[in-house]
């Protein structure tokens, strides 16, 4: 059996089957342009001139078997949108606490630790109080909440923006079962999608990645839901194409983006560039969702621009001619 080595990002991997070659040509994980090696070549030469590993005559996937329920959708409205889900008998959504909008009759509410996915259902208490402690890692509430439909023919349930942005919607099926998303991106899905926290492995993210440092994992064959704010971005980078972003305008990723922390560089820059001291840098092979305004921005705006007094509260004489005048008397 031939053992072939591909270089990936510069570093040297494998060896590999052809088989195993040819599995991730096809899904996307090399191109064409990657470059390869086995015994007997006198250099890396791309795989696109290696007739062996072009053959496309790989064996059939296994019928794939859903485990998350399949539901039907609508989003509605432009800058504060919300999503109307059509539920089946006997099909559910889980969502977070908090955002369910309105439901029709005959939908049944039940407040779970875990998130309703296969796995969560199986294991035992302990597993259960594991996942609902990971989900108090991300900055999400304790319990999920998960809604289905009792009746005979149809149900509908929408859930809503929690600020000014655009919903996302994803089938986890079209990116290999995995997105990884920001801590606060997650508004609902089919039930059966697994939730759970994805930790950033190297130092640099660890120690300066701050919001990116700990994110959402979606795992499953599911419909999910995610939301940003202001005008969303889907980037497609190439194998070892990378994008420099501030770290609160990622919104998700798919798992083959690698995420790390960049210096911004020069020290005048890093202090009064305004940018901060790092930059997230994302590097492909990958899907990539921005968001054009992230509400950590939004809510700074918001309280600096706000008139305080000493106690903090906002002044009575704002935009009156005494307004200011006012404000010292006060002091």
């Amino acid at each position: 059996m031939d053992s072939w080595y591909v270089a990936v990002n510069g570093k040297q991997e494998g060896p590999f089957s052809s088989y195993q070659v040819q599995t991730n040509l096809d899904s996307g994980i090399y191109n064409n342009d990657t470059l390869v090696w086995k015994q007997d070549f006198e250099n890396w030469v791309p795989l696109s001139s290696v007739s062996e590993l072009q053959n496309r005559d790989l064996p059939p996937s296994p019928p794939h078997q859903r485990g998350a329920d399949e539901i039907d959708y609508e989003i509605f409205g432009h800058e504060m949108q919300y999503v109307e889900i059509e539920l089946d008998p006997d099909e559910s959504a889980v969502a977070e606490a908090g955002s369910m909008m309105y439901m029709s009759n005959g939908i049944e509410m039940e407040t779970i630790f875990g998130d309703g996915s296969v796995a969560s259902e199986q294991g035992g208490f302990l597993d259960k109080m594991l996942g609902a402690g990971k989900r108090l890692i991300t900055g999400e509430g304790l319990f999920t909440t998960i809604f289905t439909f009792k009746g005979q023919e149809k149900g509908k349930i929408a859930f809503a923006s929690p600020y000014p942005g655009k919903i996302i919607p994803l089938d986890l099926k079209d990116y290999q079962g995995k997105l990884v998303c920001q801590k606060d991106a997650f508004l609902c899905a089919a039930k059966g999608v697994s939730i759970g926290v994805e930790f950033q492995k190297k130092i640099g993210a660890a120690l300066f990645g701050g919001e990116g440092f700990i994110m959402q994992k979606l795992e499953g064959d599911g419909q999910i839901f995610v939301h940003a704010g202001g005008t969303i971005v889907q980037k497609d980078l190439q194998a070892g194409e990378t994008l420099r972003i501030d770290t609160g305008c990622l919104v998700a990723m798919t798992g083959t983006v690698d995420y790390d922390i960049q210096f911004v560089g020069g020290i005048k820059s890093a202090i009064f560039g305004g940018e901060g001291f790092f930059f997230t840098t994302l590097t492909g092979p990958g899907h990539v969702w921005l968001q054009s305004l992230p509400f950590s921005r939004l809510a700074g705006r918001i309280h600096r621009a706000a008139p305080q007094n000493n106690a903090g509260f906002s002044t009575s004489g704002e935009g009156s001619v005494l307004g200011e005048l006012g404000n010292l008397f006060q002091r």
